[in-house]
């Protein structure tokens, strides 16, 4: 049976404007040569993390996030539902609707952090009328979703984590059983004790 370790002193997110001063979030579980993330951690770090505000279209309009929703159904891509807004001209953000989108996830190991990767707009509901999208409302939710999955992290390691972690190269990031999961080349779970 392998050990488990729970790093239970890593709890409370310090990143400053990263993350929100009162979210707490289990620690990652190691196990041999894998760090794994559950759902709901993921999840309390993108509560701490919105709602999030972007430009597009070189400035003419700005996106705002809300609400995250993230799945980790069977399989190897992550669901991340979120209400989104747009404003122009530095107005009030008008409610857009909701997007559901399905991707890979890639791990920076220089940043510690899991992000979207080759994401997909599997459905959007309009505000109020339940349709889908116009052709140039679609190319303008593609082309700040590929800057927001490029930029934003779904998970960051704690900082702490990730400097015990020290040498060890990432050999493979992935979804696996619901988890999001790092598998290093050498055992950390005997490193960080």
């Amino acid at each position: 049976m392998q050990t488990h370790v729970r790093l239970l002193s890593l709890l409370v997110l310090v990143a400053g404007t990263a993350f929100a001063a009162a979210a707490v979030i289990a620690a990652p579980e190691i196990s041999g040569r894998r760090l794994s993330i559950d759902a709901a951690d993921a999840q309390g770090f993108l509560d701490g993390r919105f709602p999030h505000r972007q430009g597009a279209l070189g400035g003419l309009v700005e996106v705002t996030v809300d609400k995250p929703r993230l799945a980790i159904p069977p399989g190897n891509r992550v669901l991340l539902s979120m209400d989104l807004g747009v404003a122009t001209a530095g107005g009030d953000a008008v409610p857009l609707g909701t997007l559901t989108l399905s991707s890979g996830l890639r791990f920076d190991a220089g940043q510690g952090a899991f992000f979207l990767d080759q994401p997909r707009i599997d459905r959007f509901r309009q505000t109020g009328t339940g349709e889908d999208l116009s052709p140039g409302s679609r190319d303008l939710l593609n082309a700040w979703l590929s800057s927001y999955a490029a930029n934003q992290p779904v998970y960051r390691i704690e900082p702490e984590l990730a400097s015990a972690l020290g040498g060890v190269q990432v050999e493979s990031a992935a979804v696996e059983n619901g988890r999001l999961v790092v598998t290093f080349n050498r055992d950390i779970g005997g490193a960080l004790r």
